[in-house]
């Protein structure tokens, strides 16, 4: 336990929550900004002895319960209260699941990416938001069902025919897919959303044999992909997968070779619109 530092980032942390984020009064005496003492200690079911010496850097150790408390009180981030919990010498729980928010800049960054094929997929593989290019080059998701939505779903159960017995390319995906997947569910051990999911697919031969090899991976770096459009036919791709960081998330970016015939042939999907799907290889 790290008391001067936590001392520290409890007081910026309350310095920096307004009155009105907890549904307090500002009030016209308030000195500096941020809530009082007892307005934490009260938020967070403590004395307010107890919380003066944790900022006075001579409290006890505070327990989970305590610190699951004050980061609820400061209105923490995920990733701030983990540290919370590591200034107390505690190691925090794994977060109870993905988001399924998108940050506002990615949502930006999507509308900005008009001549790039782009979209962001949570750690299990549901589609969370996309492009007009994604649309173009994939369809519309928004007309499909929550399980349409899911691409680990869709290559196992959904019938987008993709042959993962006799194409490598389309295998070697697959193999990566279950893999994030067994991730995911090791990360984020409390989400019914990914334990559900993964009882869907268990029941596809394919997805029980490669679940049944335990492999996990981490996905690096660029791959490339040929994928067959019913409009412009055959683009080949290079796929780029950032992740969102903090949220469980991934962005997708599919973009083509500078004067190559993929890279006009996503300018024409630009315009033809969605045509639903277009096949990978």
């Amino acid at each position: 336990m790290d008391r001067r530092q936590l001392a520290d980032f409890l007081r910026i942390r309350r310095a920096r929550v307004r009155p009105g984020d907890v549904g307090l009064p500002a009030g016209t005496r308030r000195r500096t900004p941020g809530l009082r003492r007892e307005e934490v200690a009260r938020l967070a079911g403590i004395s307010v002895d107890y919380y003066i010496r944790l900022e006075q850097a001579r409290g006890p150790h505070p327990s989970r319960q305590v610190l699951s408390a004050l980061g609820r009180a400061l209105r923490l981030h995920t990733n701030e209260r983990d540290h919370l919990f590591r200034l107390a010498g505690e190691v925090p729980r794994p977060p109870a699941g993905p988001s399924a928010d998108v940050p506002a800049g990615v949502l930006h960054l999507l509308d900005r990416l008009t001549d790039t094929p782009a979209f962001v997929i949570d750690v299990k593989y549901d589609l969370l938001a996309w492009n007009p290019l994604a649309v173009a080059l994939l369809g519309d998701p928004a007309g499909c069902s929550a399980e349409e939505r899911n691409l680990v779903w869709r290559m196992f159960l959904g019938g987008c025919g993709v042959d993962l017995s006799g194409d490598p390319a389309a295998a070697a995906y697959a193999d990566q897919c279950v893999a994030d997947l067994r991730a995911a569910a090791a990360q984020y051990p409390g989400d019914p959303g990914i334990r559900r999911l993964i009882d869907r697919l268990l029941t596809s031969p394919e997805f029980a044999r490669r679940w049944a090899e335990h492999r996990v991976c981490v996905r690096q770096g660029s791959t490339s992909k040929t994928l067959v459009h019913p409009v412009v036919g055959e683009l080949t791709l290079e796929c780029e997968v950032l992740e969102v960081a903090g949220h469980g998330q991934r962005l997708v970016i599919h973009t083509a070779v500078p004067g190559s015939p993929s890279a006009e042939a996503l300018k024409l999907l630009g315009v033809v619109g969605p045509q639903w799907p277009a096949q990978a290889r």
